[in-house]
């Protein structure tokens, strides 16, 4: 068996569609996009051409699309923009207790500099309740930011529920739509979100690319201050071999969402049948209703053993995958997001995070079921605390 990798949720290889539109902006047409002259105007209509592409994906206007670096920096500018713009109006921020750290850690800096924060519990599910929010709005409050579908257990929040309670209140709202991206279809004029992030290298586009929606009429800070890209709003030159590759994945994600999603969601169905048939002890994570779930996620928590452990043999099966977010996979703590569904902290150092793409195959989650079911055995035979 070749390597077989089932970590999409950290990133997905590039299309080739998105790479063969890319090349030409690398070498032939290479001029700065804010330039003045032929070599500029020619990176400018692909850049243009790109953000009415990409604005048409989402429902969107392209005066509404911003181009960041990535996800991370999306998220970032989203709630440190609307909380610097609307300082005069309060100092309140709602977010989940589940959120990526793209926002949790940017909220919790925002503590320090005196912005107060609620972080709203989840169920044993993930789920956001609308009353815990309703409940937690304040008349200092400035935003919500919930993400649209959690990058650990793939639970798909209510968010144009949860955006109509902000709205009632006269709060901005905001979604971390990087995991949801290109595996969710959604208009964000019928959510009614007023920002919104993404991030290219989720959909098969490349890394190092991502994207805030602000909707037009909002206010909102700069993050990168220095020349006058992106309309004034943020400084940087402008990527443009980046931006036609996310136009062009997202694009193509889009032309074949449910056919893809359908697959998809074979493939993690057949392997969460199997593991919960043949592995005892064990927690299936997040939503349990696949429509409230997104299509390529599965997560699981084993007792009595460590998840790195099990990643390790995995990963000398010839297999990858996760124990949580890449982007704090260095931690040695327990996932917050596990916690918070009330998987026990000894539990939740067992957990891992299988997601699938659409060019795996179901022979490849067979040997992984086969590889995992052994994988566990042994490490569980190993370990002190299992009783046989």
């Amino acid at each position: 068996m070749e390597k077989i990798y089932l970590d999409h949720a950290a990133t997905t290889p590039l299309s080739q569609k998105a790479f063969d539109a890319m090349k030409p902006y690398f070498s032939d047409v290479f001029g700065n996009a804010n330039s003045q002259h032929v070599y500029g105007r020619e990176g400018a209509k692909a850049v243009n051409d790109a953000r009415q592409l990409l604005a048409n994906c989402i429902g969107a206007k392209p005066s509404e699309i911003y181009f960041t670096s990535c996800g991370t920096e999306a998220d970032n500018w989203a709630v440190k923009g609307i909380a610097l713009q609307n300082i005069e109006k309060g100092k309140h921020i709602i977010t989940t207790q589940i959120e990526h750290p793209a926002i949790y850690t940017t909220c919790k800096q925002l503590e320090k500099y005196g912005w107060e924060v609620t972080y709203l519990p989840v169920d044993n599910e993930g789920f956001v309740s609308v009353e815990d929010l309703e409940k937690a709005i304040r008349p200092d409050t400035v935003l919500v930011s919930v993400m649209f579908a959690n990058n650990e257990i793939g639970t798909i929040e209510p968010i144009k529920e949860l955006c109509a309670v902000a709205h009632a209140h006269g709060v901005l709202f905001h979604t971390d739509a990087v995991q949801a991206t290109g595996a969710v279809r959604y208009d964000v004029k019928d959510l009614g979100v007023d920002l919104l992030s993404m991030s290219a290298h989720k959909f098969y586009g490349p890394k190092g690319m991502g994207m805030l929606y602000v909707r037009n009429g909002i206010r909102i800070e700069k993050l990168l201050t220095g020349g006058e890209q992106e309309r004034a709003h943020r400084g940087g030159t402008t990527n443009t071999p980046g931006v036609v590759g996310m136009a062009t994945a997202l694009d193509e994600a889009l032309s074949t969402l449910e056919e893809d999603d359908k697959y998809v969601a074979s493939l993690r169905d057949h392997f969460v049948e199997r593991v919960l048939n043949e592995i005892d002890d064990i927690y299936y994570n997040g939503a349990k209703d696949t429509a409230k779930r997104l299509p390529n996620n599965a997560n699981f928590s084993f007792r009595y053993i460590e998840g790195e452990s099990i990643l390790f043999s995995l990963d000398l099966a010839g297999i990858s995958a996760s124990s949580g977010s890449a982007c704090s996979s260095g931690s040695l703590e327990p996932s917050r997001t596990l916690l918070a569904i009330g998987v026990p902290v000894g539990t939740a150092h067992g957990s891992i995070r299988f997601t699938f793409g659409k060019h795996n195959t179901m022979e490849e989650v067979d040997y992984t079921v086969d590889e995992l079911v052994k994988i566990v055995k042994r490490l569980r035979d190993m370990s002190p605390l299992y009783k046989k």
